[in-house]
């Protein structure tokens, strides 16, 4: 009898342990082992000044400009999978990268920062508070009241949210109205000029109201995944008064999207009437990818490679030095 209740508490002890382990596998790797995924710290000089050097002339669509690609996401839930930085916005902005990729949802009449079901939050515990769109506005005007000749392009995307798109606009318009001095809401692709120490409001969802002014740059594309079609790599979409050449394919793996990033590149136009936005981010083609160990991949061969760039550049884990691989092509032609 002694033997069989001894059974029974080992087996108890075993049903206990195991999804104790499972649970403490899963929080390692979803929250400790990102801690480790680091970008290059190496500081450039002036790349938070680096467009004072621009033609006030020079229409934004133009500028080869650096950007990140699902910018808030430095701390995240299930970070293993769902992180693409390790910057954050206001560590982004001073490296040099002039456009970030913003993902809102709307919660108790505000709006947080998401990557699909998924919280943006403010430290890297899994217990942290959510991330507010108050919280990276108030670095990106901190940001601009001291480096007045910069910009900043703002990519908003409803991602994840309940809320009808009338009311997801109406919240955005909320947070605008308290500092309109520091946006740039033109519906049309604005010169260096126009946009210095502004943020300027680029729509990635149809607009539903006619505000005045006119509440941002519309600037949405299809869904492009990942395909065996090389030829749709760089999908053209007409944005009202422009035409977006867009590759966006976020299923592939470090070789297909590298080509897909060149094959985007040769298909790039650029001028007042032309915007061309290349992705160098995927997930892979797995259904929960890893983007820092594709990224790590991808990155190195921007940095080494001769590629002659144009249009907007968007990169997931994000560094001065890549930045500045970027943003020095337009002194260099």
């Amino acid at each position: 009898m002694k033997n069989k209740h001894s059974k029974a508490k080992k087996l108890l002890h075993l049903l206990w342990i195991v999804p104790m382990l499972i649970v403490l596998v899963f929080l390692t790797l979803m929250y400790v082992v990102p801690t480790f995924e680091t970008v290059d710290g190496t500081k450039v000089d002036g790349s938070a000044d680096w467009m004072a050097a621009l033609d006030d002339g020079t229409y934004l669509s133009e500028v080869v400009l650096p950007g990140t690609h699902d910018s808030a996401t430095k701390n995240v839930q299930l970070a293993y999978v769902m992180r693409c930085q390790a910057l954050t916005i206001g560590e982004q902005l001073e490296a040099g990268f002039r456009y970030l990729d913003i993902r809102l949802a709307g919660t108790n009449e505000k709006l947080k920062l998401m990557h699909g079901f998924t919280n943006c939050t403010t430290s890297g515990w899994p217990w942290a508070g959510t991330l507010m769109l108050d919280d990276v506005l108030d670095d990106c005007y901190a940001f601009l009241a001291a480096h007045p000749t910069e910009t900043i392009v703002f990519a908003v995307k409803q991602e994840y949210g309940s809320e009808t798109p009338e009311a997801f606009e109406a919240l955005l318009s909320a947070y605008i109205e308290k500092t309109p001095q520091a946006w740039l809401l033109t519906d049309r692709i604005p010169t260096v000029g126009e946009a210095r120490g502004r943020i300027v409001l680029l729509r990635h969802y149809e607009k539903q109201s006619d505000p005045v002014p006119t509440l941002g740059i519309p600037c949405y594309w299809q869904s492009q995944k990942g395909h065996d079609d090389v030829s749709l790599n760089a999908a053209t979409h007409k944005n009202g008064g422009y035409t977006l050449i867009v590759q966006d394919r976020y299923e592939y793996d470090a070789e297909d999207k590298l080509n897909a990033f060149r094959a985007g590149l040769k298909a790039g136009q650029t001028g007042e009437t032309f915007l061309s936005i290349h992705f160098l981010s995927t997930k892979g083609t797995s259904s929960f990818g890893h983007p820092y160990g594709l990224a790590k991949k991808l990155n190195a061969e921007l940095l080494s490679s001769t590629d002659v760039l144009n249009g907007w550049i968007v990169v997931d884990f994000a560094s001065a030095r890549l930045a500045e691989r970027v943003y020095r092509t337009n002194f260099d032609r």
